[in-house]
């Protein structure tokens, strides 16, 4: 991918030397094994610091609601199809002004996990070449989804009785330190003041709990339904390997099935649970 490299380093170089942007969000090489890790250049000469490769897994679109490049008059930020799904979301509620964001799509045929595996994300991706954005770069890579691969781990709750299915989430969850590293690498995760962290009056008990941290996971996919895109940072970022994309796919599946509607697609659309239609199913209703 060395060559998508050379074109991003080229890009951003001249949109920094000629005050396009104040600042470029990409990726640089990490100091822990074949890692990236995200990096904010505000230099031309700084430019040569950015990279593409399989291993570009953070979501990055997460820096653009954050001081300092929120502040920004303008900022360039690199990113791959799934990524720019973040920024609709963000651009559908009005996080985000669309005119302060220079948008420097790559084409990608995939990222990889750190053992190696390639994640759900990318089998299932049908954005490999980017439609939403101010300059591509890369070859054009065509997308070839596998339908199966989206919501096949859901086969396995699909299974369990309602009993066996508590169980497994009250021990998967019960591993949760409430580091919040899942909120922090989500990019659609926007409350300037999160639930988890109010007292007065307190919704989510702060301390590593059970019933907490059952609390705190379902209020977290609750507020992310219909809003999603699946980019799988908040489970990547999670240092106790909670399956928390089980969660958001099982949301995003009941979206689709009871709207029709697929996170990060059109910004001109709105989430279905931000409007209301007249012709909207109200069978859930009692």
């Amino acid at each position: 991918m060395s060559d998508r490299t050379d074109k991003i380093r080229e890009v951003a170089r001249k949109w920094l030397a000629d005050g396009t942007v104040e600042a470029v969000v990409g990726w640089e090489q990490g100091t822990y094994r074949e890692k990236c890790s995200p990096v904010l250049v505000r230099k031309p000469e700084d430019a040569d610091r950015l990279l593409f490769n399989d291993r570009c897994t953070n979501n990055l679109m997460t820096y653009l609601k954050r001081d300092p490049v929120r502040g920004m008059e303008k900022v360039g930020v690199v990113a791959k199809g799934c990524d720019i799904k973040s920024l609709i979301g963000l651009l559908q509620e009005s996080q985000v002004e669309r005119e302060k964001v220079m948008v420097l799509a790559v084409t990608c045929e995939g990222v990889k996990k750190d053992d190696g595996t390639v994640p759900i994300k990318c089998q299932a991706c049908d954005v490999n070449t980017p439609t939403f954005y101010d300059e591509i770069v890369g070859e054009k890579v065509a997308s070839n989804p596998d339908p199966e691969a989206r919501f096949k781990d859901l086969e396995k709750l699909d299974a369990m009785t309602p009993a066996e299915r508590n169980s497994f989430w009250r021990e998967e969850l019960d591993k949760c330190i409430r580091c919040y590293a899942c909120r922090q690498a989500c990019p659609l995760c926007i409350c300037s003041r999160c639930i988890a962290e109010k007292n007065q009056p307190q919704w989510v008990e702060t301390s590593p709990h059970p019933r907490g941290n059952f609390s705190w996971n379902l209020v977290r996919a609750y507020h992310l339904a219909g809003r999603c895109v699946e980019c799988e940072a908040c489970e990547t970022a999670c240092p106790v390997n909670i399956p928390l994309m089980l969660l958001n796919r099982a949301m995003a599946r009941t979206v689709k099935g009871a709207f029709d509607y697929e996170a990060g697609k059109d910004p001109e659309v709105q989430p279905p649970l931000r409007t209301f239609n007249l012709d909207d199913d109200n069978s859930f209703i009692l």
